[in-house]
């Protein structure tokens, strides 16, 4: 790198939001600037800081900039800085406050040492304000998909908010949906999706082969705004210290059906379960209340484990022995799945999850469907609907035992694996978007910088 490259390196600040799913995949987008020798700073809180410092690689191209969490102003012990920390609903919106009153003390810093760009969580929508007040391009960020993106502005456009069976209208293919996204989500994310809008773009942890161009260019065409396909994100870093999204998103009942379906379709399995807080010493009556009367001696080192609480998600995806995945469809999980080229069986439960399925099984065709129906506001809490065990069973089966149906979805896989693999490579489709975008903040620095008082 030469002397005019280094004078040219941009200044940009990542605002990531606090919560796992929305951390992780940002600031390892952050990383791959930093990789390409731009100047970048990551703003959070303490906790998440010391905890982002142990995975991302500092540097002098790469640092962490902190603002304090206002855990006494909301009521929260200290420590408790992420949406991932809440053991109770109260605290989770204990958290979430603590979230909106970060804005003053984050825009104090940033007006202090104004960058060239900043890249924030849309969850964070005051950043468009101050972008503007400073006059630097923003970036949004917000973990989804460009083809969800683009059936919730058709779903919202044509205000579904009643049909349990529909095909969402106006998209390149013709979606069949069979549940129905909460009308407080839609409205929400619509009014959060506005402000993106008014950024100078939106950077997806996903590569354009996934999402598809004619997708790419039916959000271009409709929003009149830019996305820059920069991912997979997982493939940025390297270590198996990637985490897996977390959240009690099943409860009793379904763990039970869960655990009679796997067993039933007589396959091996790694089956991680959420972590059960206070009840580490579970009594076998209370363990009978989610696994049948013998389950673990008849499986567990036999054909089946069972991961309580956190796993290294990227680590066994990756690993050749692993068939199928069995995935609620958040992003991260699917782009990760995608990247290690595993077919998926789909079991979406909120957010855009519902969206992501169909472009996993009926545009891709990289997984099948377990039949989830129940569309919930929240990702954990009891649900009015269970998904049988011989759903679960026939899905699991379906997927691995063969046929020319689970032939045809796994060559699928695999070659969306390849093509992940080759748009974060150096000449692939990431890879140059990552370049024209740099140059495009430079174009605008330089503009700027011409501009007489």
């Amino acid at each position: 790198m030469n002397m005019e490259d280094e004078e040219k390196a941009l200044k940009i600040y990542f605002i990531p939001y606090l919560a796992p799913g929305h951390m992780i995949p940002l600031c390892d987008i952050a990383t791959l600037f930093a990789s390409r020798h731009q100047n970048v700073t990551i703003i959070t809180t303490p906790c998440n800081a010391q905890i982002l410092g142990r995975s991302i690689p500092l540097n002098q191209n790469l640092c962490l900039q902190t603002v304090p969490f206002p855990s006494q102003e909301v009521g929260l012990p200290d420590g408790m800085e992420s949406l991932s920390a809440a053991t109770n609903p109260d605290n989770l919106v204990k958290i979430y406050q603590g979230t909106t009153l970060l804005r003053p003390p984050i825009e104090h810093f940033i007006e202090q040492n104004p960058p060239d760009c900043i890249v924030a969580d849309f969850l964070f929508p005051w950043v468009d304000e101050l972008a503007n007040k400073l006059q630097i391009p923003r970036l949004a960020f917000n973990g989804f998909s460009i083809f969800a993106i683009c059936a919730m502005e058709s779903v919202k456009a044509n205000s579904i908010y009643e049909s349990s069976s529909y095909v969402i209208p106006d998209l390149p293919h013709s979606i069949a949906m069979t549940a129905t996204p909460p009308k407080e989500m839609t409205e929400l994310l619509g009014e959060l999706l506005e402000t993106v809008f008014k950024s100078n773009g939106i950077i997806v942890n996903n590569f354009a082969e996934l999402d598809g161009e004619e997708y790419i260019e039916h959000y271009e065409k409709t929003t009149g705004h830019k996305a820059w396909h920069l991912g997979p994100a997982s493939l940025i870093r390297r270590t198996i210290q990637e985490k897996a999204e977390r959240g009690e998103q099943s409860v009793d009942k379904q763990l039970y059906e869960i655990s009679c379906g796997i067993e039933n379709s007589g396959h091996e399995f790694v089956w991680v379960v959420p972590e059960k807080k206070g009840k580490e010493n579970e009594t076998g009556e209370d363990k009978e209340k989610w696994l049948p009367k013998g389950f673990e001696e008849r499986n567990i080192g036999k054909k089946g484990l069972i991961i309580r609480g956190w796993a290294p998600q990227v680590m066994i995806l990756g690993h050749r022995a692993v068939g199928g995945f069995m995935t609620h469809c958040g992003w991260n999980s699917t782009v990760e799945a995608v990247s290690a080229g595993v077919p998926m069986i789909t079991w979406p439960v909120h957010g855009e999850q519902f969206y992501n399925e169909k472009l996993i099984t009926q545009v891709r065709g990289i997984g099948v469907e377990v039949g989830a129906a129940e569309w919930s506001i929240m990702g954990f809490g009891e649900r009015e609907e269970v998904v049988g065990r011989e759903c679960i069973e026939k899905a699991v089966r379906r997927l691995m035992d063969g046929g020319d149906e689970a032939e045809e979805i796994r060559r699928n896989a695999r070659e969306f694996g390849d093509k992940a693999k080759l748009a974060a490579q150096e000449g692939g489709s990431s890879y140059k978007n990552l370049t024209t975008l740099i140059d495009d903040l430079k174009r605008f620095t330089d503009r700027k910088l011409l501009v007489p008082e």
